[in-house]
């Protein structure tokens, strides 16, 4: 038997189970039913709109239900939905959608088309009932599992915006390595942007398990937060650890009932073992922590038995179907045990490419089909695999390598910082020194000295930062990645 097509997948859902709750966002709420039916809708507009099986459909618009309808309909016709995540620069906009050429365009109340380029048929958001309401095509395209789903955009921290291609098939196989991260009749709290990998290729999975979708909104708050826990029952969350930290010092936590909590995941950012064992106590469920990149689609997870320190200093282990080498960047050599170098995974989950450049895929996936992650790590003797920067962001000083992510694990440590980047620094004498940025929590205070002593306590003499100064906060991406690249380091000279 072959891979369901993902549209099969709500059909069948919706017949097992119509009433069943596939959205929750704010007051609004949708049924499997619904969904069912405003998808075959959409379906129909794109067909009556020339789309044909190949054919791109742009997403302009937030996260929402309606985004959700769109994307099932396009998959129902063989489109391939390009979402842009809305937090992109205009620049970066433009270049998504002149290099997807898309045939329909389905445009948020705040979006704006940047100029002079072709989005097709511009649908606003504002007019979709119309498309929803419908009546369902007549003739369906003949579509294969193989055929893309969806087409993924990296944040554009690097350059442009760089695309990477998923089908029903990877969709699938991504949904077999979720393991403990997902059961059957879930309530998911989601707090990624839909246009996020994390959203966009675990639709197959989402369906599969007849799993409710709950959208916490923008922007993130930890009130709002604590109030869909308490009242939507949610089985699953996820946060990156600034929101988890913020969330456990809401005084509204105290007074949730976080009792159907199965699981709760975090990511994203070096993690304090100690917030590990805050989360996992206070909310009385496992915590788990996973590691993938867009190209990847999954890699690693730890389990929900692992202890605290294992979840916040490591990713865990490769999922059953992923195979992952440390290796040698310049030569793709593997390292000796425990030694630091790139990591590549290979998976039946993994992209199929970048959209519409072979050269571009080439430069990440070798010839045998290994993705060259640019992270770097190292496995150690437990099997696990600790990430200590990225290859782009190491850095040299007086002839050391210096990994960011490991100096960065340190400062999560002290009580008083909130959020740290470890970048270089320009220096006269040594090219480059170590230098952090901090965000202290709210209320506490401590000195650039005393962080200093703090972690030349715990790392070599060459690693710790001898320039630390603080902010109130750090530039991040659309997805909430610290993009160091946009710090502004003072420039120690000697």
């Amino acid at each position: 038997m072959g891979t369901p097509l993902i549209g099969d997948l709500l059909r069948d859902a919706a017949a097992a189970d119509p009433e069943r709750e596939a959205y929750v966002h704010g007051e609004k709420r949708v049924t499997y039913a619904w969904l069912d039916r405003v998808a075959d809708g959409f379906a129909a507009t794109l067909l009556d709109s020339g789309v044909e099986r190949g054919d791109v459909v742009a997403l302009l618009v937030p996260s929402s239900i309606k985004f959700a309808a769109c994307y099932l309909g396009a998959l129902r016709v063989g489109a391939v939905t390009s979402a842009v995540n809305l937090r992109l620069g205009p620049a970066e906009q433009a270049s998504v959608l002149a290099r997807t050429e898309p045939r329909v365009t389905v445009l948020g109340d705040q979006a704006e088309l940047p100029v002079s380029v072709d989005a097709g048929r511009v649908l606003p958001v504002s007019g979709l009932k119309d498309a929803f309401d419908a009546d369902p095509p007549t003739r369906w395209p003949r579509l294969t599992p193989s055929d893309p789903t969806c087409v993924v955009w990296t944040s554009g921290t690097t350059g442009a915006p760089k695309g990477a291609v998923y089908d029903h098939e990877t969709q699938a196989a991504i949904s077999r390595n979720v393991g403990e991260l997902t059961a059957p009749g879930d309530r998911r709290l989601v707090v990624l942007p839909f246009a996020h990998v994390g959203y966009m290729t675990r639709i197959w999975d989402e369906l599969t398990n007849a799993t409710t979708i709950v959208l916490v909104g923008e922007p993130w708050s930890a009130a709002e937060t604590i109030r869909i826990l308490r009242e939507e029952r949610i089985t699953m969350a996820t946060g990156v650890p600034t929101q988890w930290s913020r969330v456990l010092d809401d005084p509204g936590l105290a007074t949730t009932d976080c009792s159907g909590l199965r699981v709760a995941a975090i990511g994203g950012a070096s993690i304090p073992p100690e917030l590990v064992r805050r989360i996992r106590e206070t909310l009385g469920c496992p915590v788990i922590t996973r590691y993938t990149s867009t190209e990847a689609g999954v890699t690693t997870s730890t389990l929900a038995s692992d202890s605290d320190e294992v979840i916040a200093t490591t990713v865990g282990r490769p999922t059953p179907e992923v195979s992952l080498r440390v290796v040698t960047p310049a030569t793709g050599e593997p390292v000796a045990d425990a030694a630091v170098g790139e990591v590549i995974c290979r998976s039946p989950a993994m992209m199929r490419g970048y959209w519409r450049d072979p050269a571009l895929t080439a430069s990440v996936i070798d010839d045998d089909g290994w993705l060259h992650t640019g992270d770097l790590g190292f496995v150690g003797a437990d099997g696990n695999l600790r990430l200590v920067g990225r290859l782009k962001e190491m850095y040299i000083r007086g002839g050391y390598n210096v990994y960011p992510r490991e100096i960065e694990e340190v400062f999560y440590t002290h009580p008083a910082v909130l959020e740290a980047a470890v970048v270089g620094v320009a220096h006269d004498a040594l090219g480059e020194e170590v230098g952090a940025a901090i965000v202290l929590k709210s209320g506490e205070h401590t000195t650039p000295e005393e962080l200093r002593e703090f972690v030349r306590a715990k790392v070599a003499a060459y690693k710790y930062p001898r320039v630390i100064w603080f902010t109130d906060a750090l530039p991040k991406g659309p997805t909430g990645k610290i993009l160091k690249r946009e710090i502004d380091p003072p420039h120690p000279s000697g």
